[in-house]
């Protein structure tokens, strides 16, 4: 069939003026196969085009093919695709326009504000996990961790040295007046010790960790200036 000019004119497509496209990898052609499809009257040529323009899907994601359910998301996909209007037989369930459209709940975000906010809310969870454990000794044990790490945070928020009674003071705030180490003679781990740990961690977050020079290099620095004086 041969058009004149002004007809091949009038039956270009322009992208203003062609319809949405649901799922773009698909592209132009495989959405208007299954419009198609929906467009056809008989159920069974219905089913048996369905079931053609699967294969076609299937054949354009081979490295899919070993994924689990991959059929099950190829249905699931062609009824998406025709905006839930495709009436066919599919072996898996159909998949609903209302459940598509859902939206997740909101998620629930943190509202407090805490009082130290340079130890962060994990601090805060272990603390309440400390409370609800018997006293022995795992619950000693733990105790000691959470403080220690609060004297470590503490120093990263603050350079300068803390005396354990102000971590004590802050443990006793935070646990409800449940965790008293003011009176006890448990000593945490020295400023210093912690300071030091503190520095490893950033210098190996920023730069990595540092190769020392192998001796090879510096002995052949070594015989390269002997062998300048002996130029010279």
């Amino acid at each position: 069939m041969q058009y004149t000019p002004e007809e091949a004119v009038n039956s270009l497509e322009y992208n203003s003026e062609r319809t949405h496209l649901i799922i773009p990898e698909y592209g132009r052609h495989l959405q208007k196969l299954i419009d198609q499809a929906a467009a056809i009257e008989d159920k069974e040529e219905r089913n048996k085009a369905a079931k053609y323009i699967i294969s076609v899907m299937g054949n354009l994601n081979p490295h899919l093919r070993d994924v689990p359910d991959f059929q099950h998301k190829l249905w699931d996909q062609i009824f998406i695709m025709s905006d839930f209007n495709l009436d066919v037989d599919s072996p898996y369930p159909i998949p609903s326009k209302e459940m598509l459209e859902e939206k997740p709940e909101r998620l629930a975000y943190p509202q407090n504000f805490p009082k130290y906010r340079f130890y962060g809310n994990n601090i805060k969870y272990m603390i309440d996990v400390a409370n609800k454990w018997e006293d022995g000794e795992l619950k000693n044990a733990l105790i000691m961790v959470i403080a220690n790490h609060m004297k470590k945070s503490f120093l990263s928020w603050n350079k300068d040295t803390v005396k354990d009674d102000v971590i004590f003071q802050h443990l006793l705030e935070l646990s409800g007046g449940k965790i008293d180490l003011l009176k006890s003679e448990e000593e945490l781990s020295t400023s210093s010790d912690l300071m030091k740990v503190n520095k490893k961690l950033s210098n190996k977050t920023q730069f990595g960790t540092i190769k020392p020079k192998s001796h090879r290099s510096n002995s052949g620095g070594k015989n390269n200036q002997n062998n300048k004086n002996r130029k010279s």
